[in-house]
């Protein structure tokens, strides 16, 4: 059963924007508490590694970013709701995906952000739950 998961993924047109959250599953006996973990944002298109766009502590006051979504993507914590969002702007054909969140089996920084790639057989092991993902399509 699927612990969190995601929603907001949609059709979007280039420079348009989509929010996406990171929640508990309510249908899971055994959902996360979002509250109590760093959780990250990655996402893959199909014949490619995952990879990982940004993070934020369980705090909420530290965040990673990668490159290619600075200044373009924010993630947020909403500590009352326990959800985890990823405002994304400006989006162009090269954001089309399926977005994943991810609880962090420690800290943000345990990840390498320099080199965001979620190697195989590394998702069980820097991460205790994984969502079943959100499409996001950016086309005209």
């Amino acid at each position: 059963q699927l612990r969190i998961v995601e929603s907001g993924g949609g059709l979007v047109q280039p420079g348009g924007s989509l929010r996406l959250s990171c929640a508990r599953s309510e249908a899971s006996e055994s959902s996360v508490d979002l509250n109590y973990y760093a959780v990250g944002w990655f996402r893959q298109v199909p014949g490619k590694e995952r990879e990982g766009l940004a993070c934020i502590s369980n705090s909420g006051r530290t965040t990673y970013y990668v490159d290619p979504v600075k200044g373009r993507f924010a993630i947020s914590r909403n500590k009352a709701e326990g959800t985890v969002d990823l405002q994304m702007n400006n989006l162009n054909s090269e954001d089309t995906a399926v977005y994943f969140c991810a609880t962090m089996r420690g800290y943000c920084s345990d990840f390498d952000w320099r080199d965001p790639i979620v190697r195989p057989g590394r998702e069980q092991i820097d991460f205790t739950s994984w969502g079943q993902g959100t499409q996001v399509t950016v086309s005209s």
